[in-house]
């Protein structure tokens, strides 16, 4: 599913979605376990947008299926260009992909592979990445300055939080929040 997004909101991701947007109100919110999820952007057009898929997927797997990452990364890529960006100048941006069962299978770091091989067989440069481990992460993404902060989840529930209205309004992180939220940035490859 994509929408190109109205202003001043936080907008959730759901897996299986796609969400492309040129606004700087706009922000978006996902939470992952072994699901990854891939934020680009062209920086010169100030377009950007966040994908959330479950499955690495295979070229026979293509379809309307955007839980398979084969189909969610182009279905991203092709959002933004549409929207005016450029494929030479997209930037990426990958989370996700944790075992947070312990499951010997590794389908989080089989999904974290996919999404950078795709970037790489694609040349699209990856400038931050935080994937593996057993943790779940809450994930933000602003689609035009590129910014992106995670906050790492533990196994206990989370109570509900204003994100996760639709209704609720999106500004730039306070001190406070990101202090909670480790920045993307901080850890590039």
């Amino acid at each position: 599913m994509s929408a190109y997004l109205s202003s001043g909101r936080l907008v959730y991701v759901a897996q299986g979605e796609f969400r492309v947007s040129d606004r700087p109100d706009v922000v978006l919110v996902t939470v992952l376990g072994s699901c990854i999820a891939t934020c680009l952007r062209d920086p010169v057009a100030g377009i950007g947008g966040m994908n959330h898929f479950l499955l690495p997927g295979e070229a026979s797997q293509r379809g309307p299926h955007t839980r398979y990452g084969i189909n969610a990364m182009e279905l991203l890529i092709n959002g933004i260009l549409k929207a005016g960006g450029e494929i030479g100048r997209l930037e990426a941006k990958v989370f996700g992909g944790a075992n947070t069962s312990g499951s010997q299978l590794q389908i989080g770091r089989a999904n974290a592979d996919f999404a950078l091989w795709f970037l790489e067989n694609e040349g699209i440069a990856c400038v931050g990445q935080d994937v593996g481990g057993a943790q779940a992460r809450k994930l933000r993404f602003w689609p035009v300055s590129g910014q992106a902060q995670q906050k790492r989840l533990d196994a206990s529930p989370q109570p509900a939080t204003a994100e996760q209205s639709p209704n609720a309004t999106a500004s730039q992180p306070s001190p406070a929040t990101c202090a909670f939220f480790f920045s993307a940035s901080l850890r590039s490859k």
